[in-house]
């Protein structure tokens, strides 16, 4: 197994693609804590992941607030014996509207959702992972960084810094053993999709957009997941700075 051994926290783990990379983690042998602001889903995903012998934490926590994040990473150290793999895979979307349309409030949510989370896990997760001799921060962004498309500009500038920040926190943290990747998916069938669509999802807007993906389908928490897996294993020991596509051919 790719990942025996290891431990990581996951953020956004109750849904979408964070609980399929929590639950293909704990497949390869990994230690998981789930963190998500919705506290049934989280808990009923880390029981089933216990339920079918894995390990797994449900730790209840804000992404945007500091003592959270710290309880998330205190709690696989407490729980596990130590920290290996950080995902930073929490998400806030856009709704597909004029850049002028969308308030100020949603702003500066999106991105201390999107963008400040990324910082607060590297204040709490930084020093432990430098104990430990190393490890692994994987953080979501999307092909809105690279491909960016009217209608979604804040969420475009927001997961374009998370691009940003990816690299430079690579390079810094190079020297403690800390590689640093982005996942860049296209958009799947998650809660996010409506948003990112503009409304309700009609089958016509569906087929649509699968119109632009070469490969002729969207995204899929395995999709993801199994990306992740690739960069959060030993496997990819050369690998950092690094933002995959994962979008079937869209942003070619």
């Amino acid at each position: 197994m790719k990942l025996q051994g290891k431990n990581a926290v996951i953020t956004g783990g109750a849904s979408g693609f964070g609980e399929g990379i929590a639950r293909r983690f704990a497949a390869e042998g990994a230690g998981v804590v789930i963190s998500d602001l919705n506290g049934d889903a989280g808990a009923a995903v880390a029981a089933s992941i216990n339920d079918d012998g894995g390990r797994a934490r449900f730790a209840h926590g804000d992404v945007t607030i500091s003592a959270d994040v710290k309880h998330m990473i205190d709690t696989a150290v407490s729980a596990f014996g130590g920290l290996d793999i950080v995902v930073n895979n929490a998400g806030m979307p856009q709704r597909n509207q004029p850049m002028i349309d969308v308030d100020e409030e949603t702003y500066d949510r999106m991105f201390d959702v999107n963008c400040k989370s990324v910082y607060l896990s590297a204040l709490h997760a930084v020093p432990v992972l430098r104990e430990r001799g190393g490890g692994v921060i994987i953080n979501t962004a999307s092909t809105a960084a690279l491909r960016p498309r009217p209608g979604l500009t804040w969420y475009n500038a927001s997961k374009g810094a998370v691009v940003v920040m990816t690299k430079s926190m690579a390079v810094e943290l190079a020297p403690d053993d800390i590689r640093v990747n982005a996942l860049c998916p296209v958009a799947g069938d998650t809660p996010m999709l409506g948003a990112f669509l503009g409304g309700e999802v009609t089958n016509e807007m569906y087929a649509k957009f699968v119109e632009t993906v070469p490969l002729g389908r969207l995204s899929t928490p395995r999709d993801i997941a199994n990306v992740a897996a690739f960069l959060a294993s030993d496997e990819a020991a050369f690998l950092t700075g690094v933002c995959i596509e994962i979008d079937g051919g869209r942003c070619i």
